[in-house]
């Protein structure tokens, strides 16, 4: 076997290296390049410096979005991870029906974000008009509660997942030597099961910061970065910028933003990842 796999390891390793080179490295190397230059199609790009950098962070609109988005991905990391691992707890405590809740609560991350967007734009907005409040489209702090519960409702149940595989991956031995010894179930929660499911924390808040960062479909679709721009997260803003506007200097400058954006998400995520890996123990 060991033969055999020294042999053929290119007919496994080559395609697959030769697909992320052309679907992944290159364009990245393309877009990168094409962030220094305005251009119509990359054939005919001009160089243009750093002007575009410039631009995007001087720009009012990138900067609140900057801002909005920041305040989005904090409220909607602490809702979703605060309420699945309370789902999670509730579920791993062999209540009847554990199945089906757990089902229930999974099913809309199944869902669509665009198809979402549009569902929960609907609801909200009907609901809004009922009690005499201005649309979600007319109101920003009603838009970001919009895409707050959206984005809520939508990854709860994922995350709640993750969290039952960490709780129920804890030995039985820790818990029932903590009982014996008289730990109360907050005790055990504090100093047993959040130590212990730290991998899962860990992962989940990674998912969590950079899905709401990388919000695009459900923003699009639930306020359109309504009214006046000023729900307008990052990647709604890029994509307003290079396909919102005519002309070769504002692609160069969503490029110059995608740019941006691409390595402030890298920069927060490795952020994230250090500080959660810190407090991980091992069982």
């Amino acid at each position: 076997m060991e033969k055999a796999i020294k042999r053929y390891w290119p007919v496994f390793v080559v395609p697959t290296l030769a697909a992320f080179l052309i679907g992944f490295v290159w364009p990245f190397l393309q877009g990168l390049y094409l962030s220094f230059c305005k251009f119509i199609t990359v054939d005919n790009a001009q160089w243009n410096g750093v002007k575009n950098y410039m631009y995007a962070l001087t720009e009012a609109d990138f900067l609140h979005s900057f801002w909005f988005t920041a305040l989005f991905t904090v409220v909607s990391t602490i809702c979703i991870n605060a309420a699945a691992f309370a789902i999670a707890l509730a579920l791993t405590r062999g209540i009847k029906g554990t199945n089906v809740f757990r089902s229930v609560f999974f099913m809309p991350n199944l869902i669509g974000g665009i198809v979402l967007g549009y569902i929960w734009n609907i609801l909200l907005n009907c609901l809004l008009t009922l009690l005499g409040k201005p649309l979600l489209s007319l109101h920003a702090p009603y838009g970001f509660i919009g895409l707050v519960i959206l984005m809520c409702w939508q990854q709860i149940g994922y995350m709640m997942i993750i969290y039952i595989a960490g709780l129920q991956s804890i030995p039985n031995d820790y818990l029932e030597a903590a009982r014996i010894d008289g730990a109360t179930d907050r005790q055990i929660l504090w100093r047993i099961k959040i130590p212990n499911v730290m991998p899962s924390i860990t992962i989940c808040l990674f998912l969590s910061l950079t899905n709401g960062f990388k919000l695009f479909d459900q923003n699009l679709a639930l306020t359109g970065g309504e009214p006046g721009h000023m729900t307008e997260m990052l990647a709604l803003n890029i994509y307003n910028t290079f396909y919102g506007r005519s002309g070769p200097a504002w692609r160069g400058y969503g490029q110059a933003k995608a740019v941006i954006f691409c390595i402030l998400v890298i920069v927060i995520s490795l952020i994230q990842l250090r500080a959660t890996r810190s407090k991980e123990v091992q069982q």
